[in-house]
């Protein structure tokens, strides 16, 4: 391979010629060979797009030629649609306040702007990846704005659409199966007769709710640390560039962005990420209620539960013939686990503030962006290839009713507790239903045990 020289404030290093980073990125990439994990990319668009905002403003500002600055924005631009995706090599496991990717990028743009004006990249003549793709900015309020940027984009443009998609075909199911009585079950075991639609309504809701709570959180993410500098002064940084680099990503992104009420907590905290994942962690938490419901009632085919058949996608089984597996739910619920581990991850590092900064900032954006993307992904998944394809087994829930125990909680109101439970334990010892024991021993009458068994206008069916 071969390699040219790069200098930074430390000295000399060797990058490979190919190269669009510089020495900064190196020493990074040499510092920190710790995983194989680097920040998503959809994050480095983020970031590049503030550069290429605040690169236009600051020629509006005049603080930087327009020569400069046209190479700059345009440099920037072509990051953000994913032209330089491999330069991006600093490890996620770095400096606490994401100093080096801030200046991966940096350096990235200042090499592409150089080699747009000179016809050669790296060095920092005549655009310097500092003095002019840095300028007003400081790491300590470019990476938490990314960090909202990316998250707020991709809840509006993934995350809420998914959620949205999921919550209909769950009511699609639940109108379909309005008329569907199935058995009730609390702790795993027999309750009273319920419609199978009841209980994929209550899914429904569950994915509305999460919408809800997902949705509440976008005011405080829409909130950007941009112009608070090193430590939320505004050291260096004109006064009006962080309204109007807000205004320009706002227009670019096609979401409200607006500047902090205060750089102190915008810098000094990052609650709001916190406040994200614990809303992302309650939509996990959910699906994986409604998951192991699926996989439950869709048990068998035929020593389970089987009142559902869901969609056969693959094989299940590399010995056993014909054997197929919820593997969709089973794919969503590590989702899920990963997600709330995440969570975890996000909320020890929003402890990580000390003073004017937190420094955790690569993990919370890591771990925050990858369970927005995994929640994304895993609800479409969930939605089209297993919830929309479910299919009620009519006879298998109708039977399961019709022998059930607790069907004698029907009685109560006419006979009392005791009574009604001698005649379930007579039931369970003869193998026989309710409904005939109380017809062989004359408890009710025909017209009462039609009412009260059989009747389409009981109160607890809609």
């Amino acid at each position: 391979m071969k390699y040219r020289e790069e200098k930074d404030s430390l000295g000399t290093l060797a990058v490979p010629e190919e190269a669009y980073f510089g020495a900064s990125t190196q020493r990074a990439v040499n510092n920190f060979p710790v995983s194989d994990l680097r920040f998503p990319l959809t994050f480095i668009h983020s970031l590049a797009l503030i550069k290429q905002c605040a690169a236009e403003v600051n020629r509006e500002l005049g603080l930087l030629e327009e020569k400069l600055s046209e190479s700059i924005a345009v440099s920037a631009r072509e990051v953000v649609e994913g032209k330089f995706d491999d330069q991006f090599v600093v490890d996620v496991f770095q400096t606490g306040s994401g100093t080096s990717t801030n200046m991966n990028m940096n350096e990235v743009i200042a090499s592409r702007a150089n080699e747009i004006i000179t016809g050669k990249k790296g060095g920092k003549i005549p655009v310097h990846p500092n003095d002019h793709v840095n300028l007003c900015q400081s790491s300590n309020d470019v990476i938490p704005s990314a960090i909202h940027i990316c998250a707020l984009s991709l809840i509006e443009n993934r995350l809420v659409p998914a959620l949205a998609d999921l919550e209909k075909s769950l009511s699609v199911k639940a109108i379909e199966f309005k008329d569907v009585k199935k058995m009730g079950r609390t702790h795993l075991q027999d309750a009273v007769p319920i419609f199978l639609g009841q209980a994929f309504s209550g899914y429904a809701r569950q994915m509305a709710l999460g919408i809800q709570r997902i949705e509440a959180v976008e005011g405080r993410l829409s909130e950007l640390a941009l112009g608070g500098t090193a430590v939320g002064t505004g050291l260096n940084a004109h006064p009006d560039f962080s309204k109007n680099v807000i205004a320009r990503i706002s227009k670019y992104s096609n979401l409200n962005f607006k500047e902090a009420q205060n750089h102190f907590e915008a810098q000094g905290a990052q609650d709001a990420a916190v406040e994200t994942s614990g809303a992302l962690k309650t939509i996990a938490a959910g699906l994986v209620k409604i998951c192991n419901d699926i996989r439950w009632l869709s048990s068998g085919p035929r020593c389970g539960l089987g009142e559902i058949t869901i969609p056969s996608l693959q094989p299940g089984s590399s010995i056993m013939p014909g054997k197929i597996n919820p593997v969709i739910p089973e794919a969503v619920i590590q989702v899920c686990a990963q997600v709330m581990g995440n969570d975890t991850a996000i909320t020890i590092s929003g402890q990580g503030g000390n003073f004017e900064l937190i420094v955790m900032l690569p993990v919370i954006a890591y771990n925050l962006l990858q369970s927005i993307e995994l929640l994304s992904s895993g609800i479409r998944i969930l939605s089209d290839k297993c919830v929309k394809g479910i299919r009620a087994n009519r006879q298998t829930c109708a039977a399961s009713v019709e022998k059930s125990l607790a069907m004698a909680t029907y009685l109560v109101p006419s006979i009392g507790y005791d009574k009604a439970a001698g005649i379930a334990k007579k039931a369970y010892e003869t193998g026989k239903t309710i409904v005939q024991i109380v017809r062989e021993e004359k408890i009710l009458t025909e017209k009462e045990v039609e009412r009260i068994f059989f009747s389409s206008n009981k109160k607890d069916y809609p």
